[in-house]
């Protein structure tokens, strides 16, 4: 409309203008001029007429001249006059300019800053004036400031014009007193209490800790949501007829705070009846009903009708039929009270993936991501294959984001797939240092590369220093070596850490490989052979050597061992899960050679669920056993608990059996069972910060008897943070059983930052 309008306003000024000149038409130009403009340059006037001095006057021409100049967009005014002159006739185009708007200012602002409210403007300084963008300005002030609690907030305005055409704004702000909202109101809701649908909105009514959490704030935006998740959860619990009204707000009459009046006409509730297929089946109904979570009886759920309809385009996704479509027609039987569904199937057309196009990895080599993808070229889409190929991709770790999109292939039948990555840096070199509540201070230095030379290979090279402990480790890996599907990697290593009866040295090196069954299932296999220095004995281990030098050795000696294992992992997503299960099983037998022999087993298993939103709940059990080989078990090797890494707020290692003679020298356990339950929630998601609360339970010993015993728990919370430097977890447990001059009863502060070897 506004251009329709300026184009009028040039049509009719230009017909007066013509008016004009009725007389000079077929007059020669001796000059053309330009007149009014202070800002827009002449030359950009000239730019866009086309009449010149030596032309001969027209009445088309100059319409034409009058236009151009208007859609410039700088003038709300051009007129064309005629001027004599001794060198003759001179046409002049008299422009004025538009209002500019110079400047914006705020007044009495104070719960707002004035830099916040000029995010919100849709007027800008500097720019053309308009009066509509002012109205949705001053709208948007107002909507900021009841997004903070100020309901009652006005705003005047004030224009100042200048000598020079220019404008300056001001916007004087009446912020008035923070309105909350003391009361939302349900009328009509029977099946489920006010309490029950008010904890699922996202408004809340005010109380006392308002201004920190700011509940009670009033957002029309949150508030009409609010709306449909109340409709939605009828939806979902059978009431198909269910109506909620569009959220009604009432300033009281002390005007002091905000009633929320919802009217609920729930209906009745619907169990769902008869299900049945029709339509093109690739499957047996039977077949097909088997795969369905709806169950005749249930109460009907929609969300759970739509689970479904995506598990049945799934199916035929992944044989191929990319464009089927899932029709599900419903029909009341309100007499039973019940829904009965039919889902209608149209498969389509076979699609086939004519091309796969990669985008995004100046870094990583295509193949690292075509290795990944379970769609290929000239084969058969499938649905699951997709979103298997995404969360592969994800997994590397090497990309913050992983796009697959499908675009039109050079028939009806066939696709082509963009794969579009956002590549991450995956190599750092860090410096610096930290405290662990097991190693003491750490300066800590590495070098290490996920995705060494581009082609997925891992490399590391990394030290770390601490008050108890050195660590140096040297390692290369590559998960597809010579482009099979076998991991092939080795590692050299030395580290030396002092525990409460000795020193343990480690110089070692490892060769190991690993083969995937599936995309969950994967083996791993390990040779390690190491030399081993057990040094500086308190004076109760001296005591215990010089009478069993067997169960508590000192001295150098050596380990040969294998080790192998199985993992079943179909977590969403493997560096920060979810939702899935991991599930391993181990086993180490050394005795090639070497002077250790013992043979070790450990079960693992994780759940991760979320609980709500964000809130992802989990828990972890760990079953460890180890045996004797003709030859007592290295004390070193034994399973010891206690700290950050199994059972927080007891001591370090000292969660295991301890000498008979000496209640306070720990010797390790055979046996071990450990775990935990878990919440953690955001905290800073930008930067990777969570909360987490916890409850550890476990025990390491010998004899099956003395679990009861000897089980020992504790719960506390703590933060973790994705830290530049490594993983940062500072948290604190505390012993629900403290033992007796171990223990502290008020608990342990656990910190620990990067990963430990």
């Amino acid at each position: 409309m506004p251009r329709l309008k300026e184009t009028i306003s040039a049509m009719l000024l230009a017909l007066a203008s013509c008016s004009t000149l009725v007389y000079a038409e077929g007059e020669k130009l001796a000059e053309v001029r330009i007149d009014g403009n202070r800002r827009v340059e002449t030359a950009a006037i000239f730019n866009v007429i086309k009449l010149r001095a030596g032309d001969i006057i027209y009445n088309d021409k100059t319409d034409a001249d009058i236009r151009a100049i208007y859609k410039l967009g700088h003038f709300n005014d051009v007129q064309v006059l005629k001027e004599e002159s001794e060198k003759g006739v001179v046409l002049v185009y008299a422009v004025q300019e538009k209002t500019i708007v110079r400047e914006i200012l705020f007044e009495g602002n104070k719960e707002i800053t004035t830099d916040k409210l000029k995010e919100v403007l849709e007027i800008r300084q500097n720019s053309i004036f308009s009066s509509k963008d002012l109205a949705k300005s001053v709208a948007k002030v107002k909507k900021a400031y009841g997004d903070e609690g100020f309901y009652l907030a006005d705003v005047e305005t004030k224009l100042k014009n200048s000598s020079s055409g220019d404008v300056t704004i001001t916007l004087k702000v009446v912020e008035g007193n923070k309105i909350l909202i003391k009361d939302i109101r349900l009328d009509g809701n029977k099946a489920f209490t006010t309490s029950k649908l008010q904890s699922m909105l996202e408004t809340k009514e005010k109380w006392f800790m308002s201004w920190l959490t700011g509940a009670g704030t009033y957002k029309e935006d949150v508030l009409k949501n609010d709306a449909l998740i109340i409709t939605d959860h009828y939806l979902n619990n059978g009431f198909v007829n269910v109506r909620v009204s569009e959220p009604v707000v009432k300033l009281n009459e002390a005007k002091n705070s905000l009633d929320v009046y919802i009217v609920i006409n729930e209906g009745d509730q619907y169990r769902i009846g008869e299900i049945g297929f029709k339509g093109e089946l690739l499957e047996p109904a039977a077949d097909l009903r088997k795969k369905l979570r709806c169950e005749p009886g249930q109460i009907f759920n929609r969300s759970t009708l739509r689970n479904d309809i995506g598990l049945l385009t799934d199916v035929y996704g992944d044989k191929g039929y990319a464009f089927a479509t899932i029709n599900p027609h419903t029909r009341l039987d309100t007499k039973n009270k019940t829904v009965d569904m039919t889902f209608d199937i149209e498969k389509g057309e076979l699609v086939y993936i004519e091309r796969i196009n990669v985008a995004g990895n100046p870094k990583t080599r295509d193949k690292v991501i075509r290795r990944e993808m379970r769609v290929t070229e000239n084969g058969l889409y499938s649905a699951t294959g997709m979103k298997r190929s995404k969360q592969n991709l994800m997994n590397l770790g090497f990309f913050e984001e992983a796009n697959i999109a499908t675009a039109k292939g050079s028939a009806s039948d066939k696709l082509t797939l963009n794969v579009d990555v956002k590549e991450k840096p995956t190599g750092t070199f860090s410096i610096g240092g930290g405290y662990s509540s097991l190693d003491g201070l750490i300066a800590q230095g590495s070098v290490q590369q996920a995705n060494f030379l581009g082609m997925g290979l891992k490399a590391n090279l990394s030290a770390s220093l601490g008050g108890t402990s050195q660590q140096y480790a040297f390692g290369l890996t590559d998960p597809y070596f010579m482009d099979t599907k076998w991991t092939l990697g080795a590692d050299i290593y030395r580290s030396e850490r002092d525990y409460a009866d000795y020193t343990r040295r480690l110089t070692g090196g490892d060769i190991k490989a690993g083969y995937p069954i599936s995309d969950f299932i994967g083996t791993f296999m390990m040779y390690k052979y190491e030399i081993k220095d057990i040094f500086k004995p308190s004076t109760a281990y001296q005591t215990l050597n010089n009478t069993d030098p067997g169960n508590y050795p000192l001295g150098t000696t050596t380990t040969s061992s294998i080790f192998s294992s199985i993992t079943h992992n179909n977590t969403n997503y493997r560096l920060d899960p979810s939702i899935g299960f991991i599930n391993s099983l181990s086993a180490e037998y050394a005795g090639l050679g070497g002077d250790n022999k013992y043979a070790r087993f450990i079960t693992d298993h994780s759940y991760f669920h979320p609980i709500y939103k964000r809130l992802i709940g989990s828990t972890k059990l760990t079953l460890g056993y180890i045996m004797d080989v003709g030859q007592p078990v290295p004390i070193d090797e034994k399973f010891y608990l206690g700290g950050i890494f199994s059972l927080r707020g007891y001591k370090s290692r000292s969660v295991s059996p301890s000498d008979p003679t000496n209640p306070y020298v720990f010797i390790g356990g055979d046996k071990e069972i450990t775990g935990n339950i878990e919440t953690t929630f955001p905290l800073l998601s930008e930067a990777g910060v969570k909360g987490v609360v916890f409850f550890d339970y476990g025990t390491s010993f010998n004899s099956i008897s003395k679990i009861a015993d000897t089980m020992l728990t504790s719960y506390g919370g703590g933060i973790r943070w994705a830290s530049p430097m490594g993983p940062l977890r500072l948290e604190y447990g505390i012993p629900i059983n403290p033992r007796k001059d171990i223990d502290s009863k008020s608990g342990r502060f656990e910190f620990s930052i990067g990963s430990m070897f």
